[in-house]
């Protein structure tokens, strides 16, 4: 199959693989049917979640296979690969062998959208500026779809939009390395970066590759489309020096020539005219400054007014799994971070307070340092908890430094702070590591240590 133009791109009557049966494969597979592919799905799992989709898709006439892959995957002439799967898998370096164009998801969903995207990427923080965009954006010129990495497939927006032709759409994507990996056609109007610093390292060879999976994000972009980046971030400064799309900078240290600017009291545009002080800030923390001048700033290149910027500056007040408030029980304050899956997301939280806290870590290793954590926890962190797949390595390298216990499961660790904590101390699960050695994904992690604090209260 031909997929070097996109516009002469035609899937009616094409033979489609879609390897993986997660949330963006299924959304792939509807979207590819909708538009008239023969979709075969494989899968090498068959969790119950994968089962139900099962059951899901081939109520639409969609062929699957699990538990395993075999010969058919191959008999394609396009396949979509889910995020999850490595470029170096031996079944994808055959499909390319063979001569099968291979593709992300977020890469095909946007060969049928003529809306503009705004795409945002980067180590740390992506989930929250993505809210805090899309607020933003949400006015009565405006109609922005929210999708990718933060829980709903672009695909299946796609397919909604589709059937439903909304005016005014502009797609506002989050954007994990993983699905710039097969990109041919993929331009957003706006790349934003928040941050690069040393994350999936399990996936990558080194942070070379890392940020090169990153920076594919703009290998399309001409002239005509912009990148926000944080100027702040050396690497990202470096990287796009010589850009070739228009580049805005960010920054909460007062370098370059920004958008938005900041002092000890406030933030103001480049009229110097206050856009809002900074203690009306809904979101806590220097992290989220940044979050929010890198919203600010792609949305003032949208025509989004300053006033509703700001609105949404002093009222947005964070998302889902983090640094999510669960409860507080006999004075002590229990944090859900599961969003944290990396060393460096661990740093931002633990430096968002000044209270004693009860660190929660563990999960699947995804090569990070964790003896990075040790300047960030110092007189702050009264014990940590380490569980699961990476708890041993988790306690070699903090266990001589602070007061440590391993353990096997998420609900060992919550019970043990429980029993630990004081009046005005903090239980925080900050795991720094990807979920997937017990659970499925971040947020079943975060709501099972949110069910399990609750259950606290009726002990």
């Amino acid at each position: 199959m031909d997929i070097s133009n996109k516009n002469n791109i035609n899937i009616n009557g094409a033979k489609i693989t879609v390897i993986g049966l997660g949330e963006s494969g299924e959304a792939a597979a509807l979207l590819g049917a909708h538009l008239g592919a023969n979709i075969f799905m494989s899968d090498g799992g068959s969790t119950p979640d994968i089962l139900d989709r099962k059951k899901r898709l081939i109520s639409q006439g969609i062929t699957i296979e699990i538990g395993g892959h075999t010969d058919k995957i191959y008999d394609a002439e396009l396949w979509v690969l889910s995020p999850g799967i490595p470029q170096d898998a031996s079944m994808v370096l055959t499909a390319k062998e063979k001569n099968i164009p291979v593709v992300s998801e977020i890469e095909f969903g946007s060969w049928f959208t003529q809306a503009p995207i705004l795409a945002l990427t980067g180590s740390n923080g992506k989930t929250t500026s993505v809210h805090l965009l899309s607020e933003m954006c949400n006015t009565e010129k405006i109609s922005p779809a929210l999708s990718g990495n933060v829980g709903t497939a672009f695909s299946k927006v796609i397919l909604k939009d589709l059937k439903d032709n909304p005016i005014n759409r502009v797609h506002i994507l989050e954007i994990s390395s993983f699905q710039m990996e097969n990109i041919v056609h993929f331009k957003p109007f706006i790349s934003i970066f928040l941050n690069i610093t040393p994350d999936h390292l399990d996936r990558y060879p080194g942070m070379d590759d890392y940020i090169q999976a990153k920076m594919n994000m703009i290998q399309n972009q001409t002239n005509k489309e912009h990148i926000v980046y944080n100027d702040d971030d050396p690497i990202l400064r470096k990287n796009f020096e010589d850009a070739l799309p228009i580049t805005h900078g960010f920054s909460i240290l007062g370098k370059g020539e920004t958008q938005f600017t900041m002092n000890a009291t406030k933030i103001y545009d480049d009229a110097h005219a206050t856009l809002i002080q900074l203690d009306q800030l809904a979101l806590p923390g220097r992290h989220n400054l940044a979050n929010a001048l890198a919203a600010a700033t792609a949305a003032n290149i949208l025509g989004v007014p300053n006033s509703r910027i700001a609105q949404v500056m002093s009222t947005f007040g964070g998302v889902k799994h983090r640094l999510e408030k669960v409860l507080e029980i006999n004075g002590v304050t229990y944090y859900n971070d599961s969003k944290a899956t990396n060393v460096d997301a661990v740093k931002v939280a633990l430096d968002s307070f000044d209270t004693s806290i009860h660190l929660i870590l563990g999960g699947k290793d995804k090569g990070g340092e964790f003896s990075q954590l040790l300047p960030h926890a110092q007189n702050k962190v009264k014990e940590i908890v380490a569980y699961g797949q990476a708890g041993e390595k988790i306690s070699r390298a903090l266990r001589d430094a602070v007061k440590l216990e391993q353990v096997s499961s998420l609900k060992d660790a919550v019970e043990i702070c429980h029993l630990n904590a004081d009046a005005g101390d903090i239980v925080l699960l900050s795991p720094g590591c990807a979920s997937f050695d017990q659970f499925t994904n971040f947020e079943e992690r975060g709501d099972v240590f949110k069910s399990i604090v609750k259950e606290l209260t009726q002990s």
